[in-house]
This record gives structure tokens, C-alpha cells and sequence, in this order.
């Protein structure tokens, strides 16, 4: 009898564990999510709005416009720890939209039709992987750690091909670029499901989470803007 009441209790404590992490994982892909549509709203808020690229897109204006994602994404990487749960969501919201505004001029070059059907082949390609990594056996870090020294390479190429304006270069990045994303996807989703042990209060879940959407966020459109760049049908 005590051996039954071990093995219920145990069972109750996994199926716990189990419905937690599954509300941890929605409320990342939530968050994600919004991101997305946070980014999409000024994207077209930009893309609709002379007044607007005249001022972020000027000569003198684009390298801000550009940069300020980066230097957003940095703060709350490293502040996160000493950020309140509502401080971090803010701070995703503003990251979501800045990039929104950065990768206005790219989307400017494509029909809408093409970027309408890139981004619904890059979510089949986010979903099918996010499934993968999140059901997967396998331990995924060993492919995780290379893909992330592939990211580097990746990206000192793309700064040197800034000067050299290669179109070969372009090509060969951003073929890596769908590669590198594609797997990091699935393994982010999979350190996730590691994260979820480490929180220890409803505070540093849900930080936690916006880290995680944050991860997710950045693979997604990563993946989404290299597959543009090689598929994507340009404005005549």
C-alpha cells in the first residue's frame, strides 16, 4: 500500500509538472507572438507613413534606426535579473517595435504577396521544429553549441560583406543563415523546457518567459528575413 501511495503521489507531482510547463510554453509562444504582431503593426505604420522614413530612414538617422534593436536586446539580456516582470514585458514590446521600424526599408524591396507567403512558409518551418525540439529525446545541446558558432561566423561574413557588397556572399549567408535558425529553433524550445526547473517564484517564470519568447522572437525572424532575401520576389 505505501509503495502504490509513492508511486501516486509521484505520478501526481509529474502531471503537475507536466501542466505547468505546458502553461510555461504557451505563455513563451503568447508573448512570441505578440512580438511578432507588435513588429508588424510598425513595420506598416512605417511603411504607410512618409513623414515617418523620412525622419527614421534619413542619411544620417539609418544607422540609429538600425542599431537601436541591437542596443534594446542587449539591455535586457543583461538587466533582466534586476528587471520587475512588468519592466521586462515593456521592454520586449519596445525591442518588438523598433525592429518593426529597422526592417521597414527591406520589406519596402518585396511584393507583398511574397512576404505574405515567406512568412507563412518561415511559421511552417518554426512550427514543425518548435514540435521537434519541444518532444524530441535527443539532448540537443552539442548541435545548439555548433549552430551558435556557425551564428558567429555568419555574422562577422555579413560585416565584411557590408564592404564588399558581394552578391555571392549574400546568397551563401543567408542559405546559412536558414540553416543556423532552423536548428536553433528547436533547440531553444527544448532549453526551455530546462529553464522552466530554475524558476523558483511566479516573478522569475514569467521573466523567464519573455526571455525565452525573446529567443524564439529573434529565431523567427531571423529565419524569416534570410528566407526573403533568397526567395522573396522584389519590387520591379
Amino acid at each position: 500500500m505505501a509503495y502504490d501511495n509513492r508511486t501516486v503521489q509521484r505520478s501526481t507531482q509529474f502531471a503537475a509538472f507536466e501542466e505547468g510547463l505546458r502553461g510555461f510554453m504557451q505563455r513563451v509562444f503568447v508573448y512570441m507572438g505578440l512580438g511578432l504582431g507588435v513588429t508588424g503593426l510598425a513595420a506598416f505604420f512605417a511603411a504607410t507613413n512618409p513623414t515617418l522614413q523620412s525622419i527614421l530612414y534619413a542619411p544620417g538617422m539609418m544607422w540609429v534606426t538600425i542599431l537601436a534593436p541591437l542596443a534594446v536586446v542587449f539591455f535586457l539580456s543583461f538587466r533582466i535579473n534586476s528587471m520587475s516582470f512588468s519592466a521586462a514585458q515593456t521592454t520586449f514590446w519596445i525591442y518588438a517595435a523598433l525592429v518593426g521600424l529597422s526592417i521597414t526599408p527591406l520589406l519596402m524591396m518585396y511584393q507583398v504577396e511574397s512576404v505574405a507567403r515567406i512568412f507563412f512558409i518561415t511559421a511552417s518551418i518554426f512550427g514543425s521544429m518548435a514540435l521537434y525540439g519541444y518532444t524530441t529525446k535527443k539532448d540537443l545541446t552539442s548541435m545548439g553549441s555548433f549552430m551558435f558558432m556557425g551564428l558567429i561566423g555568419v555574422i562577422v561574413a555579413s560585416l565584411v560583406n557590408i564592404f564588399m557588397q558581394s552578391s555571392m556572399m549574400t546568397l551563401v549567408t543567408s542559405a546559412l543563415t536558414v540553416i543556423i535558425f532552423t536548428g536553433l529553433t528547436a533547440y531553444d524550445v527544448q532549453k526551455l523546457k530546462d529553464i522552466y526547473y530554475q524558476a523558483d517564484s511566479p516573478e522569475t517564470s514569467g521573466k523567464m518567459a519573455v526571455m525565452g519568447a525573446l529567443n524564439l522572437y529573434l529565431d523567427f525572424i531571423n529565419l524569416f528575413l534570410a528566407l526573403l532575401r533568397l526567395f522573396g520576389n522584389r519590387r520591379d
